[in-house]
């Protein structure tokens, strides 16, 4: 059968390239071997995101004296039904996509997808032709030699997200946006988490000071987190429980939990799909791609985590739209990755985009930074979420060179310096733009009229 392009995979770049493609008229099938919608949408991002609901849902429960609301008997999480609430919100996600899919025409082929030949897949013993084939074969969570997951001692992202009851005690090696969510998760419903992270701090591809109102925020949930730490092993014992041995500031230790969660990062799934037979150039694990996702060989094209770049799938969704559009003919603008917002759905959540502080000094740029802290915010101080800040960098003639937030419901925020740093809005925009009162987008507004040093509530 012959399709005018094939994409393999139907995750956020996957899917949302398939639409595209129908939309500008072309022939479109979408190969994928799991559920429609990838990992992001039925084991990443949706999914995690119930379960961080349902945490914070239990933490206003626990708090509702502060808000004067008295609650009769014990609020406890149940694990089996916070799981199967997360079960079936990506249930119900992954079928929006099959609707989007039948709604658009387009032809969703299960099974693996392997390329043969230049513009030839194989599916399962069936080949499909296409003038065009898009792999968005996404990634897995990657494994380290020292820490060889087995699903039930030692788990990944995977595994945490359907543990029908809570461990006792759990150590999260790694503190990126998954090791994070998925401590915040557990330690918030009572479990006892150590965060264990190899550089210097927490969230470390953050702002430093983002970074050090985090440590802070753990350790009010009462989570050690041990920076500069290494794991050396893991050893089961006999009882079940995990030994695990690290070397920090205090030199060799060994933690011992019920269980250990791999958040270490992810791997592109690259193996098998014919790159190697084809010649597709590959480098440190990831396809070498041009600035329209076309590879070395003409006619197969890349995209989403199996590409050099931000792991996101709002990334991979803008690379399959321009990879789409560039095939038609379009000629659409390159994907801009230094404005790639990027978020952590902890409580308090992580929201950025652009340059942080630290990458502003290294390249020699002059800056200037206006912050806001929500303690003089009246939205945050009536909802009782005062944690956190907002952190905006501007260069020499004021345009916006990043934002770094911390606090309730910073993600939502994130859009507007998002686009004010897209558009080369200066400070001065920004902080004469009339924002709406109360809300927590105000600090965006304070924290511009501070750099301008004219800030009114501070």
């Amino acid at each position: 059968m012959k399709y005018d392009i094939l994409i393999v995979g139907s995750g956020p770049g996957g899917y949302v390239a398939a639409i595209r493609a129908a939309q500008l008229g072309r022939r479109v099938a979408l190969v994928e071997r799991a559920e429609a919608g990838g990992v992001c949408l039925n084991w990443g991002c949706i999914p995690t995101k119930a379960l961080l609901k349902s945490a914070q849902v239990y933490g206003y429960c626990r708090n509702a004296g502060h808000y004067g609301l008295e609650l009769t008997g014990e609020v406890r999480p149940d694990p089996e039904k916070i799981v199967a609430r997360s079960r079936g919100v990506a249930e119900t996600m992954s079928k929006g996509v099959q609707f989007l899919l039948r709604k658009n025409n387009i032809d969703l082929i299960p099974g693996f997808g392997r390329l043969t030949a230049p513009g030839r897949l194989d599916v399962e013993g069936t080949t499909y032709e296409a003038d065009h084939i898009i792999l968005a074969t996404g990634a897995r969570p990657r494994e380290l030699p020292f820490l060889p997951a087995d699903g039930e001692h030692i788990v990944t992202s995977r595994e945490a997200l359907t543990l029908g009851r809570l461990p006792e005690s759990l150590v999260v090696v790694g503190s990126g946006a998954i090791g994070s969510e998925f401590a915040w998760f557990y330690a918030t419903l009572g479990v006892r988490v150590t965060v264990v992270e190899y550089l210097p701090r927490m969230l470390p591809l953050e702002d430093e000071e983002v970074s050090k109102a985090m440590e802070r925020s753990f350790r009010k949930l009462r989570a050690a987190v041990l920076t500069s730490t290494t794991v050396k092993g893991v050893k089961i014992t006999s009882e079940g429980m995990c030994e695990v041995e690290i070397e920090g500031r205090k030199g060799p230790e060994t933690l011992v939990a019920e269980k250990v969660l791999s958040a270490v990062g992810i791997q592109a799934n690259i193996e098998g799909i014919g790159l190697e037979e084809l010649g597709v150039a590959v480098e440190r694990g990831k396809v070498t791609v041009d600035p329209y996702y076309r590879t070395s060989v003409p006619g197969i094209y890349a995209i989403g985590d199996i590409v050099p770049g931000p792991a996101l799938a709002h990334v991979a969704s803008a690379e399959g739209i321009c990879c789409v559009e560039a095939i038609c003919g379009l000629n659409p603008d390159p994907v801009d990755y230094t404005t790639v917002p990027s978020c952590v759905f902890t409580q308090p959540e992580v929201a950025s985009v652009g340059m942080t502080e630290q990458e502003a000094r290294e390249r020699g740029i002059e800056y200037k930074v206006g912050r806001f802290p929500f303690t003089a915010s009246g939205k945050a101080t009536a909802a009782g979420d005062r944690d956190g800040f907002v952190k905006l960098l501007f260069d020499a003639d004021e345009r916006l060179l990043g934002a770094h937030l911390v606090g309730a419901s910073v993600t939502e925020m994130l859009a507007e310096p998002t686009l004010a740093r897209h558009l080369g809005a200066t400070a001065h925009r920004i902080a004469r733009t009339i924002h709406a009162h109360p809300t927590m987008n105000e600090g965006i507004m304070e924290a511009a009229e501070a750099a301008l040093g004219a800030a009114i509530h501070l």
